[in-house]
């Protein structure tokens, strides 16, 4: 039996300096992830730490946890918040204009954990499309966030629009 030895499109990630303008070609129409970063959010430390790690499921959190899709099956799994945050730019400078959560949870003694990878991918295209979902996050990682979002860059917040600030409760 031979083997297809076609190679495969996988996903492609470009720069914005690569230019595809008008040739046609492939990778037209490709999205950019350059405006987009991971925060990863300790429910339990009250901690936000921006990890690019997990733009390929290679956080230090995810990191030699294998990944259930059922969350009981996991029942002492520790918190843990993935929030893509992007960021666009006006006339008056960045501000964040898409802001996703998703859950996710880890047992670190039976290295187990659960999330739902469809959310996740879902949510960071949600966020690139300046959706702001964070109303299903616990009030306590709300305040952290909306603290790491002002720390990282109170112009940036402040440029930011009403939705983001009200859905954090501030």
């Amino acid at each position: 039996m031979e083997k297809d030895n076609k190679k495969k499109v996988g996903f492609t990630i470009i720069k914005k300096s690569d230019s595809t303008d008008g040739h046609g070609g492939f990778g037209v129409g490709v999205l950019s992830l350059d405006n987009i970063s991971p925060v990863i959010i300790d429910a339990e430390e009250k901690s936000a730490v921006v990890d690019i790690g997990a733009m390929h499921a290679r956080s230090d959190v995810e990191r030699g946890i294998k990944f259930l899709p059922n969350r009981d099956e996991v029942p002492n799994g520790k918190l843990y918040w993935l929030v893509w945050v992007t960021i666009e730019q006006n006339e008056e400078g960045p501000f964040y204009t898409g802001v996703t959560a998703c859950e996710m949870t880890v047992d670190r003694d039976i290295r187990r954990g659960y999330k739902s990878l469809p959310e996740h991918v879902n949510n960071m295209d949600k966020s690139l499309k300046r959706h702001i979902i964070v109303e299903h996050m616990d009030v306590s990682s709300k305040q952290v966030l909306a603290e790491f979002l002002q720390e990282h860059n109170i112009d940036m917040w402040n440029r930011s629009g009403e939705q983001l600030k009200n859905d954090l409760q501030l």
